[in-house]
């Protein structure tokens, strides 16, 4: 058969296909209205886990592709129920009832570490108006912000080379605090002594796991040993407290300058590019009018190709997924929160509808924040 001939027939069915699904909408809608009208909750999981399964009986050798195919349809026409019965009520409240417009100044802030770490120049860069209180771990900035001793809390989540900084996810999801900005911010890390100490003198190396792990190459080709520390800024400080001549400290210039050290070399990440993503931690929803990015959190129900159909919800509406993070739950065994951050603004209708729609079928469903992100 001419492929010419192949490719006609397969328009012809693809119409015929188009036409069907239109009329498989169209009943999705009135199955809907009845919900509306009755007062049926949208998402009944045993007939549609029945509906699957004669499907991939039906479907022969492609019995695992016509399961795929029909699970999508399936969640768009939920989708469209969940549009019609008005889902979602409580999100639609707290989505209407958040503080619009820019965060304000006079603000306290918070952030892990001293003077000098990358968490201090981002809460700089994030709240120009207002100097950090520090905290010495992450958990401890959480809880300045519950117990409403800081406003908001400045927090690693993500670097460019190293990756998620997974403790802090974990506790994101602890907490689940509204995220009120968020800020990349480029990381340039030098190697930093006492001013007697020369660069052959060095046998150790001090900094965060994070830092060390950014400056791994480095420190391999030079056979430094690497010793982790709570922050990169308290590295500093303890080199130049101990005034030790073979130690020296990973952190950035302004560390350097802050505990009078000296900088041996600059720049030496592993990568050039080397930057990283600070969140906004709030017990208060605020929402831009500008906001692009949205995070959320929530669990799956342990049946098949559970993830893949969430995340088709997000591409029949454009949206552009940026990140996605496992964390194992407590106490459970091989079940997991997801965290999700994507592009878009609630004030798009799309959104909000998927939203409310995600709310009202996901178990441990959290909306976490719509912000800006510098």
């Amino acid at each position: 058969m001419e492929l010419e001939k192949i490719r006609r027939d397969i328009d012809k069915i693809d119409s015929e296909l188009i036409r069907l699904f239109i009329e498989r909408m169209d009943c999705a809608r009135l199955v809907g209205e009845y919900k509306l009208k009755n007062n049926i909750p949208v998402f009944n999981m045993q007939r549609e886990s029945e509906i699957l399964d004669k499907v991939e009986r039906s479907g022969g050798e492609y019995g695992y592709a016509s399961r795929l195919l029909f699970s999508s349809i399936m969640e768009l026409s939920r989708a469209l129920q969940h549009d019609i019965v008005g889902s979602g009520k409580e999100m639609r409240r707290l989505l209407e009832t958040s503080e619009r417009g820019c965060i304000g100044t006079g603000v306290r802030t918070a952030c892990q570490g001293i003077k000098g770490a990358n968490s201090h120049e981002a809460a700089k860069k994030l709240f120009p108006d207002s100097e950090p209180v520090f905290y010495p771990g992450w958990e401890d900035v959480f809880k300045a912000v519950d117990n409403e001793e800081a406003d908001f809390g400045i927090l690693p989540v993500e670097n460019s080379s190293a990756g998620s900084v997974s403790d802090v996810y974990d506790l994101i999801l602890k907490y689940r605090f509204y995220i009120a900005g968020a800020l990349d911010l480029p990381i340039s890390h030098c190697l930093c002594s006492l001013k007697q100490s020369e660069l052959s003198d060095i046998e150790q190396v001090w900094s965060h796991p994070q830092g060390l792990a950014q400056c791994s190459f480095y420190i391999a080709k030079n056979n430094l040993k690497a010793v982790p520390c709570s922050n990169t800024a308290l590295a500093a400080k303890m080199v130049a407290d101990e005034k030790r001549l073979n130690c020296a400290a990973i952190c950035s210039e302004q560390a350097a300058k802050e505990y009078g050290l000296k900088i041996l070399n600059r720049d030496i990440q592993n990568s050039r590019n080397n930057s990283t993503r600070f969140v906004v931690i709030s017990k208060k929803l605020f929402i831009p009018e500008d906001a692009d990015k949205i995070s959320l959190c929530f669990c799956l129900p342990h049946t098949e190709g559970s993830l893949y159909n969430v995340l088709c919800r997000f591409s029949s509406h454009g949206l552009n997924l940026t990140k996605i993070e496992s964390r194992p739950l407590p106490d459970k065994s091989f079940e997991y929160l997801f965290y999700l951050d994507f592009t878009g603004n609630v004030q798009n209708e799309h959104v909000m509808n998927l939203m409310c729609a995600l709310s009202e079928e996901l178990p441990e469903f959290s909306f976490l924040g719509n912000y800006r992100e510098l």
